[in-house]
């Protein structure tokens, strides 16, 4: 079965060429076998490592199994797979672990199939597997998403009676959670004749993967009980409740961690918690705490970091953590780069985010995305489009969040027909389906440009629901200008989605103030009353004094120096009463 379904889907490249022969044994080596091994463990960068295959080849060393297995995985640990490919080539007989090195090598470098098809090659050359076979292969069932393909690979686990390896089961409780079989991965986990600390964990990660923290904590509890939580195990359920949005679990849980047990990955788990709910300011606390207990931070969580900074718009504390990361030796890479770009761009300095964007030695998607994104929201429409131009050039494909960008840049700068251009090209020349804020970015297009009925038919010609934020962008354009008729077709629609927001009934409350129909504005504020609708989520503001952030909302009196603020604001309610403009007589004016 496993042998169809590679055929299949495996590429038409031969990965497995047969070299020429060697017709003369291999010679004597020029170096002590110790020499070799040592060369390549050590080894750490391309140049190294291309002449370590070289004088492999050259010595006819890569004859030898061990040696071959060392320059694979060393190969594979610095992502060349094309060295490894290279390697395993010329090698006449590869034994079992020269093939589990290249199985491992396939998938790791994000070539699952490839890893099959070595697997399948290794089969008909008569080559048996061992249990280290298998952790591989299940972990590139998993990465290509094909249920058949891992229930081959079980059978095969089967048969060869390695079902009773730990990590053999361990890993198939990851594919088939992976896949969306939890019932299946807990068959496995229950069956387990014996379960380390972390196979416990991995279930406990395959029900938290799926939203089922109940189960993941009771799992969680009897580890406790056993004495055999790990880090891991953790910061397995601090993520699981993030991903919920619990957020006084997670809390309460990382409070309760043992100082010793709280890895980088804990408190990173711990900021990312904070950042996916919103609550970056908690962010920044815990991260300033993590530092405090010696613990040093990467660059994963120096991207999330940067982006709560971004987030609050603390431009102090942004510019801060960039001088922490020059200082403290950070690879500007493409993930620290682009939280960058967006934090220079959303805190106003769009300068020093275009600096960061054409520093950068490499740049994805991410980065492009950041920068487009900068220049629409700063008003610098056609170099948005630009810049979109010259990532099409540099043959990076966009993605649907690209083009929410480009798209907001046509709003901002009123370029309708290209708006609708890079709309139909996005469906037509990069297959991305439009999402729901691709059409509302359409919808504010064509109504703030005053096409409201087009706008309105757009809507209507939908393949997705509108929701409110879209008929709200309707109802935005209808008070610019001025379409009752519209304006009341949309408030009846978010009247349905969106009961208890007072600001649509508010602002076509206004639109009939401002042409005097007196009687409707009295029947809004009836169904507002009959409804109990209130303004009960005040905007909010925040202020960066000496690197500290400041939030303030309508009426809010939980700040520290409420007393002394709203005061300064009697005081100087008082002097603006008294300081009342008076123009001079006789003047024109």
């Amino acid at each position: 079965m496993i042998l169809n379904r590679v055929r299949y889907y495996s590429t038409t490249v031969n990965c497995f060429p047969n070299p020429k022969p060697h017709l003369q044994p291999p010679k004597t080596l020029s170096e002590n076998p110790p020499s070799i091994v040592d060369r390549i463990k050590q080894c750490r960068t391309q140049t190294e490592l291309e002449q370590i295959c070289a004088s492999m080849m050259k010595t006819n060393a890569i004859q030898d199994s061990f040696f071959t297995n060392q320059l694979i995985t060393a190969c594979s640990s610095l992502s060349r797979l094309d060295h490894a490919a290279l390697a395993f080539a010329h090698i006449q007989n590869p034994n079992v672990f020269v093939y589990n090195a290249m199985i491992k090598a396939f998938v790791h470098c994000g070539h699952p199939f490839q890893g099959l098809g070595c697997y399948v090659n290794m089969l008909r050359n008569g080559v048996f597997p061992t249990s280290y076979t298998f952790p591989s292969l299940i972990k590139a069932c998993a990465s290509v998403s094909v249920m058949g393909f891992g229930e081959a690979v079980h059978g095969c686990v089967w048969k060869t009676g390695f079902d009773s390896h730990v990590f053999v089961q361990t890993a198939l409780i990851d594919l088939y959670s992976k896949l969306g079989r939890i019932g299946e991965a807990q068959k496995v986990f229950d069956e387990m004749p014996e379960r380390d600390g972390f196979a416990w964990t991995t279930m406990v990660s395959s029900h938290a993967r799926v939203g089922d923290v109940i189960s993941a904590r009771t799992l969680f509890d009897e580890m406790m009980e056993r004495c055999i939580a790990t880090s891991a195990t953790w910061n397995t359920m601090i993520d699981g409740y993030a991903r919920l949005g619990d957020v006084e679990s997670a809390e309460l849980l990382f409070s309760q961690m043992p100082m010793p047990t709280r890895d980088l990955i804990s408190w990173t788990a711990m900021i990312n918690c904070y950042c996916q709910n919103k609550k970056f300011g908690e962010a920044l606390a815990v991260f300033n705490d993590m530092r405090l207990n010696g613990v040093s931070p990467d660059a994963v969580t120096m991207s999330t970091v940067i982006s709560a900074c971004a987030h609050l718009g603390a431009l102090d504390l942004g510019k801060g953590i960039h001088f922490f990361v020059t200082q403290n030796g950070f690879d500007l890479d493409v993930y620290i780069g682009s939280a960058l770009i967006d934090m220079y761009a959303k805190c106003g300095t769009l300068d020093r985010a275009l600096v960061v964007f054409f520093n950068l030695r490499d740049k994805n998607l991410f980065c492009w995305n950041s920068v487009i994104e900068g220049l629409a929201a700063h008003g610098y429409a056609k170099k948005a489009l630009a810049m979109f131009n010259k990532m099409e050039r540099e043959k990076i494909k966009p993605n649907g969040i690209t083009f929410i960008s480009v798209l907001s840049a046509c709003t901002h700068a009123g370029l309708v027909e290209e708006g609708r251009r890079r709309f139909l090209s996005m469906t037509q020349d990069y297959s991305i389906s439009p999402g729901v804020e691709h059409y509302g970015c359409m919808v504010d297009l064509l109504s703030r440009a005053g096409l409201l009925e087009d706008a309105l038919e757009f809507i209507r010609s939908m393949k997705l629901k509108p929701n409110s934020v879209i008929w709200g962008a309707l109802l935005g354009g209808c008070k610019l200008h001025r379409n009752l008729e519209i304006a009341k077709v949309s408030v009846n629609e978010l009247m349905v989605l969106e009961p208890e927001n007072s600001g649509h009934y508010n602002l076509i409350v206004n639109m009939y103030a401002e042409v005097n129909r007196w009687g409707e504005v009295a029947d809004v504020r009836a169904i507002m009353k009959q409804l109990g609708v209130e303004k009960t989520s005040p905007g909010s503001s925040w202020i960066e004094i000496e690197r500290k952030i400041h939030t303030f909302s309508a009426s809010d009196k939980s700040h520290a120096a409420s007393g002394e603020i709203y005061l300064f604001l009697a005081e100087l309610y008082g002097q603006l009463k008294l300081d009342v403009y008076l123009p001079e007589l006789g003047s024109d004016s």
